[in-house]
């Protein structure tokens, strides 16, 4: 009878470290999880941003106007275009 609860113990324990459901596996598959929750955080993030620049856009001239600026350099009628070099 010994021998045989040693066995089943021993069998126990096995699974327990190298069996599907291993203290090693659950362990990687957590760090997964946080890996891919991270990501998912940022894209969100990104998602947010993006969103609210398409409902800018849609909505308002104002993000058009930074835009042309920022990116294309346009400026106003009447309006001077002054550019500081950092030293």
């Amino acid at each position: 009878m010994p021998v045989i609860l040693l066995a089943l113990l021993g069998a126990l324990h096995a699974q327990l470290w190298l069996g599907r459901g291993s203290i090693p596996r659950v362990n990687e598959m957590q760090r997964q999880i946080d890996v891919q929750k991270a990501a998912n955080d940022q894209a969100r993030q990104v998602n947010a941003r993006l969103t609210s620049e398409v409902h800018d856009l849609k909505e308002g001239l104002n993000m058009v106007e930074e835009k042309a600026r920022s990116e294309l350099g346009m400026v106003k009628p009447n309006e001077v275009y002054v550019q500081f070099t950092p030293r």
